[in-house]
């Protein structure tokens, strides 16, 4: 009997993974452990193993599907062994499987025939059959891709593109808005153009005929904006700017970089310097290192410290663990470690969550302050921007350049008031300021 393996959960946030690559074919031998799959989550890039020996039967899913959890993805077996998939749930917008091995000496199930008219086709959806009135067509002959050979809406629009003279941004559109196709456009010979939907009120787009990519919202992305959403919208956001005086970071930074290179201090950055700072000045204010739900503020006694880092696959938040009792290279170093690993979408759910405040840095971008949204359930988040040359009176009517370091303090004022935070602040620029006498803190 076919043994089927399934999407393995990843932590209790993650509901869905998009299949990235099968790493096996149908028919290929395996055994417990092998690698058949590259899965992404909303953290990272995962490597799926086979649970189950045998004769790879049927692979469920495509590349580029997005699977449930615990859902199968695979099937294995006998060598000949038939497999019948199971059928998809009666949904709009359903997950073909992507190849299954035939059943040797199984009959061939018959192949239903086709509607011959919207009107009185049975194996199409209401929608699809509301679609090909509006658009004048017949089902017959439509492609279904709905589950059990069924016309779903997605095709007569597909078909109803292909049988019209319209540009691709007209096409593209009509896909993704379900718009409905004019009898003729103001293009030459009638051809239908992205204005002309426009004009009817059909759709949204900007005025001009042009080229699009449209890109899916899903994974990381999809993650990432559900989670911004969700920060302003449980969360009374407000940001204090302040600028730190930089010259101890700069002139530390210097010494570090050309001290020998058997210490290992050579790759401390200056990020790591303000990193090493607030991790101790958290300390001094335990407020700020806590976690706010609406029944109760929880203030942790070490500091989780997350770094907002820059993926090819989007914002990823790796967890620097303990970092209050880390010296300034234990802590350089595993930053470091953790930017790797999440760049190469290699981080650990575990690396990748728990954090109890976050610093956001853009100054190598040349930002110098900014407003960082607040990873929930945390209190507070710090951006950090470029260090830049401030004027400070030095006596009388005179004023000198001093390179600052652009400071950027959003709090839930739901947890922190406005004047806690800003002591906070100012001990933290302080801190920075007199970086080396931190480091004995």
């Amino acid at each position: 009997m076919a043994t089927e393996v399934v999407m393995p959960k990843q932590g209790n946030s993650v509901e869905a993974c998009i299949l990235i690559e099968w790493k096996v074919k149908v028919g290929d031998t395996i055994s417990t452990g092998d690698i058949i799959c590259e899965a992404e989550t909303d953290k990272s890039t995962i490597e799926v193993e086979s649970t189950a020996e045998g004769t790879v039967l049927a692979l469920l899913w495509s590349e580029g599907d997005e699977v449930p959890v615990m859902q199968p993805i695979m099937a294995v077996g006998a060598e000949g062994e038939a497999y019948d998939a199971p059928q998809a749930a009666a949904a709009e917008e359903p997950a073909a499987p992507v190849e299954a091995a035939p059943a040797p000496a199984a009959p061939a199930a018959p192949v239903a025939e086709k509607p011959a008219t919207a009107a009185t086709a049975e194996a199409a959806s209401p929608r699809a059959k509301q679609r090909a009135v509006k658009e004048g067509i017949s089902l017959d002959g439509i492609a279904p891709t709905g589950p059990k050979g069924r016309i779903i809406e997605r095709d007569v629009i597909a078909a109803a593109a292909s049988s019209v003279s319209a540009s691709p941004a007209a096409k593209a559109m009509a896909l993704s808005t379900g718009s409905v196709f004019p009898e003729t456009g103001s293009g030459i010979g009638g051809r239908i153009l992205l204005k002309d939907l426009i004009s009817r009120g059909e759709a949204v787009a900007p005025a001009l005929e042009t080229e699009a990519k449209v890109t899916p919202v899903k994974g990381i992305r999809k993650v990432t904006a559900q989670r911004m959403k969700e920060s302003l919208d449980t969360t009374a956001q407000f940001t204090l700017n302040a600028y730190a005086d930089a010259r101890g970071l700069m002139s530390l930074r210097k010494r570090l970089k050309n001290s020998r290179e058997e210490l290992g201090m050579n790759k401390v950055s200056i990020n790591d310097m303000v990193m090493f700072a607030v991790s101790r000045t958290l300390k001094e204010f335990p407020f700020m290192n806590a976690h706010f739900s609406m029944e109760a503020i929880t203030e942790f006694e070490n500091v989780q410290l997350g770094f907002a880092c820059d993926t090819p696959k989007g914002l990823l938040v790796p967890v620097v663990t303990y970092a209050d009792v880390r010296s300034l290279k234990e802590l350089s170093d595993e930053t470091k470690r953790l930017a790797f690993k999440a760049i190469d979408g290699k981080a650990s759910m575990e690396e990748l969550s728990g954090s109890t405040f976050t610093v956001s840095n853009l100054g190598a971008l040349g930002i110098d302050t900014f407003t960082p949204v607040i990873n929930i359930p945390e209190v507070a988040i710090l951006g950090v921007g470029e260090i830049s040359l401030k004027p400070v009176g030095t006596g009388g009517d005179d004023v000198s350049f001093v390179p600052h370091l652009g400071l950027s303090l959003t709090i839930n004022h739901m947890a922190v008031d406005g004047a806690p935070a800003a002591r906070f602040l100012k001990a933290l620029t302080q801190n920075i300021a007199d970086i080396e006498l931190t480091l004995a803190l």
